[in-house]
Parts: C-alpha cells; sequence; structure tokens
C-alpha cells in the first residue's frame, strides 16, 4: 500500500481527538526539519495521516494548486474558504469551480457581522479608515473560529511572494492559534507553480491573468505592472502588507 493509500485511508477514517498545545508544539520539534526538504506531496500524505480529520487546509481561491495536491492525497479533505464580503466574483467563481470539479469538502465560512452590520457599528469604508480593524473583523476572526474543530491547517503560503515569508517554516507552530501550520509550497518558486498548473490543467483565478497576481479583497487589492512585486497591489499606497493571519 502506497503512502498517500495509507493517508486518505487515515484521514476518510480517523476521528482523533484534539491533542493539547503541548503535543503539538513537541510534534513540530521533531518532524519540522525531517519534512523542511520533502516535496509538498509527502508534506500533505504526513499531516493527513498524522492528523486525520483534524486537519484541513485553507485557500484564498488565487488558485486551486494546495487544493489539488490535498485532493490527490486525501479525496474529501476540508478546504476552508473565508468568504470575507468584499470578494471579486471571479474569486467567488474559482470557489464554485473547485467545489465543483475537485474530490474535496469545501466549507465557506463568513465573519459574524455582515458589510451592513459592520458598517453600522464601525462607521462605512472601514477598510479604509481602519484597514487592521477591517482585516482583524472579517478575517483573522473569523479564520480562527473556524479552525477550533482542528490541529493542523496548511496554506498555500510560498517564500517567494514576498520577503516577510521567507523564513515560513514548511511545519510550524501557530501560537497564536495553537496549531500546527503546515505549509507544503514553502519552498516552490514562482516557476514550479506555473508548471504544475500546467502540468495538471489547475483552476486559476482569471484575475491573476489580468494584472492581479496576489488577490485579496476587491476595495484593497489593485492591478500591478509587470516586474512589480506581486504583492504590492495588496493595500496599495498603505505601509500595510498583511492582513493578519499570518502574522
Amino acid at each position: 500500500m502506497s503512502l498517500s493509500t495509507q493517508a486518505a485511508r487515515a484521514f476518510r477514517g480517523t476521528h482523533t481527538e484534539g491533542r493539547s498545545p503541548e503535543e503539538l508544539r513537541e510534534l513540530v520539534s521533531h518532524v519540522g526539519a525531517e519534512l523542511e526538504l520533502a516535496p509538498a506531496e509527502h508534506i500533505i500524505e504526513w499531516a493527513v495521516a498524522t492528523f486525520g480529520d483534524r486537519f484541513c487546509l485553507t485557500s484564498s481561491m488565487g488558485d486551486a494548486v494546495l487544493a489539488h495536491l490535498a485532493s490527490k492525497v486525501a479525496p474529501g479533505v476540508d478546504v476552508v474558504f473565508l468568504d470575507t464580503g468584499y470578494h471579486f466574483a471571479e474569486t467567488i467563481g474559482t470557489r464554485d469551480a473547485v467545489e465543483a470539479t475537485l474530490p474535496v469538502n469545501l466549507i465557506t465560512i463568513s465573519p459574524t457581522q455582515s458589510v451592513a452590520e459592520q458598517d453600522a457599528e464601525h462607521g462605512p469604508e472601514l477598510f479604509r479608515t481602519d484597514p487592521d480593524r477591517c482585516c482583524a473583523l472579517r478575517k483573522v476572526a473569523p479564520l480562527a473560529d473556524a479552525l477550533a474543530g482542528y490541529d493542523a491547517w496548511a496554506t498555500g503560503l510560498r517564500r517567494a511572494e514576498t520577503h516577510n515569508r521567507v523564513i515560513a517554516p514548511v511545519i510550524g507552530w501557530d501560537a497564536r492559534k495553537g496549531k500546527v501550520k503546515v505549509s507544503p509550497l514553502a519552498r516552490w518558486s514562482d516557476e514550479q507553480v506555473e508548471r504544475y498548473v500546467v502540468e495538471h490543467g489547475v483552476l486559476v483565478n482569471p484575475l491573476v491573468h489580468d494584472g492581479y497576481p496576489s488577490i485579496g479583497c476587491w476595495p484593497c487589492t489593485r492591478r500591478v505592472a509587470p516586474g512589480d512585486d506581486p504583492r504590492s497591489g495588496r493595500w496599495a499606497g498603505t505601509s500595510k502588507t498583511e492582513c493578519g493571519i499570518h502574522a
């Protein structure tokens, strides 16, 4: 039996009890260095075999590379998508296409307040007057709530995306969330991502080909000129570079 088959069976059939933060941190300290140079598929295999149904992945639907990889290892894996209420229509369309074409369990979560309710309490266009607060309310808090039932989560974080992410470990400890944070694509270059997309026919958000290499909420995302930093279109004109999820 292949490791991927074992991992898939473990994922479908295991309903593990949550481990304590101490146990999870200890696990990270033992396997982090061991898996640092492992292929992305092997990293996901380890995660689903280790955490069973207390493992999920998150996707902002810039592309479906991570979801595609995980669905090959563990069909039915939970894919968590955070609908901030401010997404481009193309992003929602990509989410729907992923759900329709990949063997994953797509879970859409939303903030506790609608955009209208947030406007009523905090004033209109909070994304403009206090973008950190807006991200905290519409991204950071709802994702933390959604991850409460998991011991580990996988992200599409890549070191090549920004200087702030250079030190992102493949297997790390997210102290703020009390979870193991898995970044199977951390070492992938832009060329590797593009090659995987072409070879496997992976879904890509149409905005990527329209000058948006990094896609967030529509009020805070701008097109990027060819050759510029791919993330320079996020919170353009401000010093803000991250929403806080990966802080």
